[in-house]
């Protein structure tokens, strides 16, 4: 039985509701996953083959009409992931966020059409605290505290992401510490945009401190959150990627503000400006 057939309103519901609230272009149902039609599965692409090729040509075409040439296929692949990944990561962080509860996804759970910006999502467990209302339900998972609850975020996610990077890595030429260290960044940077859209920045950042204090196994290092001291003093927020996304292969004058190319200065510059 899924946590929407249960009696009532699902207890993810309200969290996945809130993402399409401030993140129009992100839109999370609780149903089965879907396939054809634009759809794609986490278990297909876990799996390689056709669903693999085709999500990485749609990034070969898209890269070539944006960019007017071709990216190597290790930077098509690290776009792929990406595209995939990070709105995989929010269906972790953001109900962890938002109602202390953690849906236990596998990759065949869930489903997302890149065109329409859609997931779908289908758990059938997820963990929550003692007090937490819905701790008597079957599927409730009960944990005893705060850290065993970031524990089973980090599983969680990890159960979900880790096949999928099996997949990706070979195309992307990555071992597992630089895999592990591009889930690393869409754990934390999913948690820190939608705590921004949220108007709770400052707590997401906490949260995703404690969530990533370090290198976490399998995740490879911490939030790595740090304050610059800008023209006037006051502090600008940044973090260092724990992977590059290697858009400066396209663009070497372009490098995200984050990225480990990124010197401080640059970043104080940019970061000024934009506030």
């Amino acid at each position: 039985m899924t946590l929407s057939a249960l009696a009532g309103t699902s207890p993810l519901a309200s969290a996945f509701s809130r993402v399409g609230d401030v993140l129009p272009s992100l839109r999370i149902t609780e149903e089965a996953p879907r396939d054809g039609d634009g759809w794609v599965s986490g278990g297909d692409l876990a799996a390689g083959g056709e669903a693999l090729e085709a999500f990485l040509g749609r990034d070969d075409a898209r890269i070539l009409a944006d960019y007017g040439r071709r990216a190597r296929p290790d930077v098509v692949a690290a776009f792929s992931l990406h595209r995939y990944a990070w709105p995989a990561a929010v269906l972790f962080t953001v109900p962890w966020f938002l109602l202390r509860r953690v849906p236990w996804l596998a990759p065949r759970d869930v489903s997302f059409h890149r065109d329409e910006g859609r997931l779908t999502a289908r758990a059938t467990a997820f963990s929550c605290l003692p007090d937490d209302p819905a701790a008597d339900l079957p599927q409730a998972r009960v944990v005893p505290d705060e850290e065993a609850l970031r524990a089973a975020v980090r599983q969680a996610a990890a159960d979900h992401l880790g096949p999928v990077l099996a997949a990706f890595g070979p195309r992307m030429r990555r071992g597992p510490r630089a895999l592990w260290g591009a889930a690393t960044d869409e754990l934390v940077e999913s948690l820190w945009y939608l705590g921004h859209l949220l108007g709770e920045e400052g707590r997401a950042v906490a949260e995703a401190g404690e969530l990533l204090p370090g290198a976490t196994a399998p995740f490879t290092r911490g939030a790595a959150f740090r304050d610059l001291a800008g023209p006037d003093g006051g502090p600008l927020r940044t973090r260092d990627r724990a992977s590059c996304c290697m858009f400066y292969t396209l663009r070497p004058e372009s490098t995200c503000v984050t990225c480990p190319r990124t010197c401080d200065a640059e970043r104080v510059s940019r970061l000024a400006a934009s506030r």
